[in-house]
């Protein structure tokens, strides 16, 4: 399976909510680099959390939190 990126996050506690959003409309997907700003804040200004989709689902993954950046 293949993911893409579908959005980037500069807060860990965003990114883990809209991801859990995600998941719970069946969603297939996960956070790349989040242990990087766990375990080195110092780094979190270089690095983005980067919500990975399955491609597959990232048109409906964008149709889904569409209507919360309005």
């Amino acid at each position: 399976m293949q993911f893409v990126v579908l959005q980037s996050y500069t807060n860990y506690i965003d990114a883990n909510i809209i991801m859990g959003r995600l998941q719970e409309e069946g969603i297939n997907c996960w956070l790349k680099d989040e242990n990087t700003f766990i375990i080195a804040p110092v780094f979190s200004s270089a690095f983005a959390i980067k919500l990975m989709v399955a491609e597959t689902q990232a048109e409906r993954a964008l149709d889904i939190l569409k209507p919360a950046e309005e």
